[in-house]
């Protein structure tokens, strides 16, 4: 056993020493308690099976594996648990609620996934997932996973794993994860946030510029999630979409830190009631500070919830983020000629929308003339989001648009 690791009492399985980013260093320090680590909690998957299937392709499939990881990530771990990239192939995942074995064939489920959905198979799964057993500055060591684990479901450890936890041994305190998610709004009902990061181009050059943050917010039944929409995110009241804007940011934030490569920039969304808030302001100002200093340009903000404010209210708030930001942008659901003429002297550089589903490319081409038209009367980007295609997206640029996103809606 190499100098320094935690004894296990799985026998002598080699120890393997994983390099982490610079940028997610911080982040682990919490999680370096010897009890937390001894209890089994925190795991490693490895995506060197899909590195190594697209060879000189991963460079331009890794943004597509990463954000799928993510997605399953997002799934499974829940609001309680934690995870983060590390490094080019490794995701630090934390299951505060679940034993060594039922953590352990969580990862390896996760893993699973991810290698048949890329791969169509997954007998590296088993080689990817390790147990965390040293934390150190700029490294992880790590060893594979009990063989016990591989044929399991985490659901029938449940009650082994409540057993285990009344043990002293087992009894062990997480850091805090997250402060602002999940939370109980003020009707009672229990919501986490989550984000994805969408890659953005610049049309000039067809280069990246960063990320868009794709937030959810989740209401959390008791046998199921649900999704709200943006209009039922608006009707939550000013401290809980106060709440969610924070916790936006948060994961934004986090999200950077666990990035190998620093990017240009981020785009942030913001709604415009937080942003009337005193307390509000203050918060956010702290947090775009810290996004600002993990990017190479600095952060876009995007002001949601937009359509019907006064052009003088939106002013007020667009000059507050302006010395903390790159670029202050509008974000329209539903937007249209009129609603964007009204949002003239407003104060903002740029606005963005969505691409509707279901168009052909006449119906789409007519549909995006007319608003980047509208839009360049009163600004001067035009930020489009989920073309679908590199095709739509060229098309895009030929009519004006600045920064467009591919994902489909």
């Amino acid at each position: 056993m190499a100098d320094g690791a935690l004894a296990d009492t799985r026998g002598d399985l080699p120890i393997a020493t994983r390099l982490v980013s610079a940028s997610a260093q911080d982040a682990l320090e919490r999680f370096s308690d010897p009890d937390l680590l001894a209890a089994g909690k925190v795991n490693v998957i490895s995506l060197e099976a899909v590195q190594a299937r697209f060879a000189a392709r991963w460079g331009l499939r890794s943004d597509q594996v990463y954000d799928f990881t993510t997605r399953v990530l997002e799934r499974g771990v829940g609001a309680q648990g934690f995870f983060l990239r590390v490094s080019d192939t490794d995701f630090f995942i934390v299951h505060p609620d679940l034993g060594r074995i039922a953590g352990q064939a969580a990862c390896l489920r996760y893993l699973r996934e991810v290698l048949n959905h890329f791969l169509g198979e997954d007998q590296a799964a088993v080689s990817g997932v390790l147990q965390v057993t040293r934390i150190d500055k700029g490294r992880i060591d790590a060893q594979g996973m009990n063989a016990r684990a591989q044929n399991v479901d985490p659901s029938d450890l449940e009650a082994e794993d409540a057993a285990r936890a009344t043990r002293a041994d087992a009894v062990v305190a997480v850091p805090s994860l997250d402060r602002w998610t999940p939370f109980v709004s003020n009707d009672g009902r229990h919501i986490r946030v989550s984000a994805s990061l969408e890659p953005v181009y610049e049309m000039k050059g067809f280069t990246r510029i960063g990320f868009r943050m794709n937030r959810r917010v989740i209401v959390m039944n008791r046998n199921d999630e649900e999704e709200l929409s943006p209009a039922q995110v608006a009707m939550l009241s000013t401290a809980d979409v106060l709440r969610v804007d924070l916790a936006t940011i948060a994961r934004g934030v986090d999200r950077l830190r666990s990035e190998s490569e620093r990017q240009l920039s981020l785009i942030v969304p913001l709604s415009f009631t937080s942003l009337s808030s005193q307390k509000g302001r203050a918060e956010f100002v702290k947090q775009l500070k810290e996004a600002g200093a993990l990017v190479k340009l600095g952060v876009i903000c995007e002001i949601c919830d937009i359509e019907g404010v006064p052009p003088s209210a939106l002013l007020a708030a667009a000059s507050l983020l302006r010395p903390f930001t790159v670029l202050v942008a509008g974000h329209l659901v539903r937007p249209s000629p009129a609603i964007i003429a009204r949002l003239e002297g407003a104060g903002l550089q740029a606005l963005s929308f969505d691409c509707p589903a279901g168009l052909g490319d006449a119906e789409f081409v007519g549909w995006a003339n007319t608003l980047i038209a509208a839009t360049k009367r009163i600004a001067k980007s035009v930020l489009i989001y989920r073309a679908g295609s590199p095709k739509r997206a060229g098309l895009l640029a030929s009519l004006g648009a600045s920064h467009v996103s591919i994902m489909a809606g």
